[in-house]
């Protein structure tokens, strides 16, 4: 006789994937935000200026369009056609885990971190797209 009350249930993979793409925003908005404890970074944004971008209307518009998408990811997963889920995921995984390498490059360590475990989650989002079942177990 069992005593789990409640047994475990599989998890949608849509379920998994907007999750994933959750825990990635999260880290993403804490790794930027202690950036602005950092004097470098701060007397960069001082004189105007972000790594080798100047601070204005352009950076800001296009760094708010690349935290957009990862961000509609978390929804969109969970209404997306199941085909058009895991291209779009796939994809989408892959240029942001690239794009998280490249800005890691030459980093202190608490970004480095945040870094590896973003790029882990979006393996984990490649993965589970790109293995997704035709149909998913029943409950």
């Amino acid at each position: 006789m069992s005593t789990d009350t409640f047994p475990d249930r599989p998890i949608d993979t849509r379920l998994k994937i907007a999750a994933l793409w959750t825990a990635t925003m999260l880290i993403f908005a804490y790794v930027d935000l202690f950036s602005l404890y950092r004097p470098d970074v701060r007397a960069d944004l001082e004189a105007g200026k972000m790594f080798v971008f100047d601070v204005g209307q352009p950076f800001l518009f296009f760094t708010t369009l690349y935290v957009i998408i990862p961000a509609l990811m978390i929804y969109l997963t969970l209404v997306m056609q199941r085909r058009v889920n895991r291209i779009v995921n796939v994809t989408l995984a892959a240029i942001y885990g690239l794009t998280i390498l490249g800005g890691a490059a030459g980093e202190w360590n608490y970004y480095l971190l945040g870094s590896v475990v973003e790029v882990g989650l979006l393996a984990v989002v490649i993965r589970h797209a790109w293995t997704w079942p035709e149909a998913q177990p029943s409950r």
